[in-house]
């Protein structure tokens, strides 16, 4: 009979976590860096109890698990997830809720989590399984099946999902849930849903599901016969182009991506996830590609014979909604871990490591080189638009800076360690055509889900991951009142962040397409009923969380207050008042948003007239 140790369900996973590592090219560290959680009922008596118990003496569990007390559970998770990015992948936080209210707002998070695919571990606390007190405070009742439970939610959002019923079923429950976390096609959000009783219950464990265990991120090389088909396609290709997405950079096939363009001359665009994977000063870097992508990459895209996608998902944003690829005879080779994404645009399917598989291809078509006249093209595109750049960087708005001439100043203060990150509105689109990333670390954008409010808590996330690097948060004042709340939490952990934020006063992207769709800019303003700007002071409002404050007026003093952000030791906010409508960067491409058939108002008329002319392009890549 196989040795025993009787715990709480909460103390096993405390227990069972601490020793888990993950092994990355002969790597080894901790898995679960830590814990975020909020207690209520459901948890402070179950893992609550296990993590004070673990603080209080981590010895018998085989070492500490460290805990923060973030302020909301969303906020908790998108700071797991930005700190899960900031790794590679490699490491992540667990995150633990009350039953309800507490669960739920999690749900959020993890749809984040998935949709960048990156790896996150939940524990949201559910109610009775034993059903005695039935139905308890917050739980959602259905009279068509008592297994339906708040919990449920999580089910389309996560990677994995499970409901631990009873003690013994925590041991395949944990190890399936960390098989997908490790796994780099399979990984997102990882929830295990845990009855409030359940959670305090013991059972007697065997001793060797406590074990230190070691997960190796695999790196799955490609088919030899992959990799001639997609040699031949590329040695017969006129004006091929690669998209490189976020898999080349968690896989650290950097490197390689630069090999292989050098070596063939093929121009390399990049997607919200994948830029800095090439810098962008290479001869064959072309910006990003799509809906927000630069003139140059979406130039070549535009007439592309041979589109190469490396561990690109293709959202719509990078195929402007399927308009973005002209040639109708254009051909897909696409490099990815995940099959489904590598089957997309009936491409020639590399199922495998990027890294691995930039290597053999690059061996593949070792002596082969595009054309001069190719070549000569892109050194063309590529100066226009260093041109363009420079004029947005530069553009010395009146009254009211442009956002991008603040996103100029930034690019060129911040040094290529630091990390500057971002997420929804106006501001990935404008940091997608012009920021000038110099490696995979710099540049930090969440636009998968395009969450508004992860920011804030990803800065925390990122400062984790990256204790020795300056990170940069871009904050509008729209996202800023969406979540707010880890201020406190990046305070009380005396984190140093720079957060900059951008007043303007109302919805700037939302805007924007409202007006573009004939829907003038409705509901997208922060305004009084005489159209008067509200009195609400952002500034004072971080202030009181504890943040010191710079206020700054023009793009002088806003280098000046950076210069200091970067001297102090506490977390900063660097306030500037932007203009609302812009400019902007020149668009060249489209995306799909559909305009109303029919309407009284003009404006949505002539919106639809030019939605109909602007998609007629549209097609499935099926060829």
């Amino acid at each position: 009979m196989s040795e025993t140790v009787r715990l709480t369900v909460g103390q096993a996973i405390i227990r069972f976590l601490v020793n888990q590592f993950v092994e990355a090219d002969g790597e080894s560290k901790r898995l679960i860096a830590g814990a975020m959680g909020i207690f209520g009922h459901g948890n402070v008596a179950g893992i609550g109890q296990a993590l004070l118990q673990n603080e209080l003496d981590p010895t018998p569990d085989g070492g500490e698990m460290p805990y923060i007390m973030p302020r909301n559970e969303q906020g908790m998770v998108n700071a797991a997830a930005a700190f899960a990015k900031a790794t590679n992948r490699q490491q992540t936080w667990m995150c633990t809720s009350s039953i309800g209210p507490g669960a739920l707002n999690m749900v959020t998070g993890a749809a984040v989590a998935t949709s960048n695919r990156l790896p996150v571990l939940l524990f949201p606390s559910d109610q009775f399984a034993t059903r005695n007190p039935d139905p308890v405070l917050q739980q959602i009742e259905d009279p068509k099946s008592l297994l339906t439970a708040a919990t449920d939610c999580f089910r389309p959002v996560s990677a994995f999902f499970d409901r631990i019923t009873r003690p013994e079923q925590l041991i395949p429950s944990l190890m399936a849930g960390l098989r997908v976390l490790t796994d780099p096609a399979d990984t997102g959000a990882v929830t295990i849903a845990l009855p409030q009783d359940v959670q305090a219950e013991a059972y007697d464990f065997p001793v060797e599901f406590f074990k230190p265990r070691t997960w190796r991120i695999r790196r799955p090389a490609p088919e030899p016969l992959a990799i001639e088909r997609a040699a031949a396609m590329i040695r017969e290709a006129k004006r091929p182009l690669v998209i490189s997405g976020g898999g080349t950079i968690y896989s650290l096939a950097s490197e390689e991506l630069r090999a292989f363009a050098s070596a063939t001359g093929i121009p390399v665009s990049d997607t919200q996830a994948g830029k800095g994977a090439i810098n962008f000063d290479h001869e064959c870097s072309v910006g990003g590609v799509g809906s927000t992508g630069a003139a140059s990459a979406n130039a070549l895209a535009d007439t592309a014979d041979l589109v190469i996608g490396i561990g690109t998902r293709y959202s719509d944003f990078t195929t402007a909604s399927h308009t973005q690829f002209k040639d109708p005879d254009v051909r897909f080779i696409n490099i990815n871990v995940l099959a489904f994404d590598a089957a997309k645009h009936a491409a020639e399917m590399v199922v495998a490591d990027a890294r691995e598989a930039l290597v053999a291809l690059t061996a593949a078509v070792e002596g082969h080189r595009v054309d001069q006249s190719y070549t000569d093209e892109i050194a063309r595109l590529r100066d226009e638009w260093e041109k363009a750049t420079d004029e947005c960087y530069h553009v010395a708005n009146q009254p009211l800076p442009a956002q991008t001439e603040v996103f100029g100043a930034l690019n060129e203060l911040m040094d290529d360690n630091d990390v500057m990150i971002n997420a929804a509105g106006s501001m990935p689109g404008d940091l997608q055509c012009l920021w000038r990333a110099g490696n995979p670390q710099q540049y930090h954008v969440e636009y998968a889900f395009s969450c508004m409010g992860y920011e804030i808590p990803a800065a925390l996330g990122v400062k984790l991951a990256l204790p020795d690097s300056e990170v940069v948060a871009i904050v509008g004042d729209g996202t800023y009142q969406m979540l707010p709340m880890e201020l406190a939490t990046i305070v009380q952990e005396g984190i140093k962040v720079i957060f900059v934020l951008l007043q303007n006063y109302g919805f700037a992207s939302i805007g924007a397409l409202s007006e573009s769709r004939g829907s003038q800019r409705f509901g997208t303003k922060y305004r009084g009923d005489r159209g008067e700007i509200l009195p609400v002071d952002i500034a004072a409002n971080a202030e009181s969380w504890g943040l010191k404050v710079l206020r700054v007026s023009s793009i002088d003093d806003f280098k000046q207050a950076y210069a200091e952000a970067k001297g102090l030791d506490v977390p900063v906010m660097i306030y500037i008042e932007t203009d609302l409508m812009g400019p902007n960067p020149p668009g060249s491409s489209w995306w799909d948003v559909p305009v109303s058939q029919v309407s009284r108002l003009e404006s949505t008329q002539q919106a639809y007239a030019e939605y109909e002319r602007d998609r007629a392009g549209q097609r499935h890549y099926l060829n």
